[in-house]
Parts: structure tokens; C-alpha cells; sequence
């Protein structure tokens, strides 16, 4: 079991110099352990990550800077600079960069799970059909397109 490591990941940086290309986003891992694991991202206006779901892992979204809009358990809410979204395991969930300005947020889900293979596996990758697969084999599963309206 990893244990959690004491010391800064630095702003612009990700922890031991990683970052990660996902669905065209930058990802920077920010801390890493088993009980939880963090990482920001920066969307760009139009930017997104479809309704999934996490069945082991609870998530939380602190947006700094922008705004996401969220679709939560089937319900559509906005959350701006400064907001803490909290999805609890079993909910279905995604986020939208709706807006016309980047934004840049701190995720985190405890426990880490397999949510950092998973990055890596994702990382570059292109094929939307890959990834599905991908996420499933990782406990993370894509709903259907219509769940994304």
C-alpha cells in the first residue's frame, strides 16, 4: 500500500513531473496514495468528459478558476471558481466546459482505486471506442451518449 508522501506539488506542475493528455485536456496528478488520489485538470471552452461512474470511489471537484457545468444523478447544476462539488460512489456523473473561457480544477477521489492506471492507459489516446473499454476495465463506466443531454 502507498502511503501519502509529505512536500508541495508546485502550481503549473504535476507530482514527480507527470502530466497527462486526456481527451485533449491537461491532467497534472497533484497527490498520490492509496486512500485518496488528486489531480487537476484545465479544460478548454468545449471541452468534457462524459456521464460515468464511479462504483468504488467517492469524487470531489473544487473548481479555481471558470466554470463546469455538471450533469449530477440525471440533473444539470453549474458550478464557479471557488465551489466544491461532491459525488458521492454510484452516482452518474460528467463535466462540461459549456463556457467561452478555460477552466482550471482539483479533482480527487478516495480511494485512489485504479484511477491513476487509468490516466496512464488514457493518456494520448484517441480512440473514443479504446477508451470506453479502457475505463471499464479500470471500474469506470461511460453511460450511454443520450445521458450526456
Amino acid at each position: 500500500m502507498k502511503d501519502l508522501e509529505k512536500g508541495i506539488t508546485e502550481n503549473g506542475t504535476g507530482y514527480e513531473d507527470v502530466v497527462w493528455n486526456i481527451l485533449g485536456q491537461v491532467y497534472y496528478p497533484k497527490a498520490v496514495c492509496e486512500a485518496a488520489f488528486a489531480f487537476e485538470t484545465n479544460s478548454e471552452p468545449g471541452q468534457f468528459v462524459p456521464v460515468h461512474i464511479h462504483p468504488d470511489q467517492d469524487e470531489f471537484i473544487l473548481v479555481q478558476e471558470g466554470e463546469l457545468d455538471l450533469k449530477l444523478d440525471g440533473v444539470w447544476t453549474k458550478a464557479k471558481a471557488g465551489d466544491l462539488v461532491r459525488m458521492p460512489r454510484g452516482i452518474p456523473h460528467g463535466y462540461f466546459n459549456k463556457s467561452d473561457k478555460p477552466c482550471r480544477a482539483l479533482f480527487w477521489v478516495s480511494p485512489m482505486g485504479q484511477l491513476k492506471d487509468l490516466f496512464e492507459a488514457l493518456h494520448d489516446q484517441t480512440d473514443v471506442a479504446r477508451i470506453v473499454e479502457l475505463s471499464a476495465q479500470h471500474a469506470v463506466d461511460f453511460l450511454p451518449e443520450e445521458a450526456n443531454e
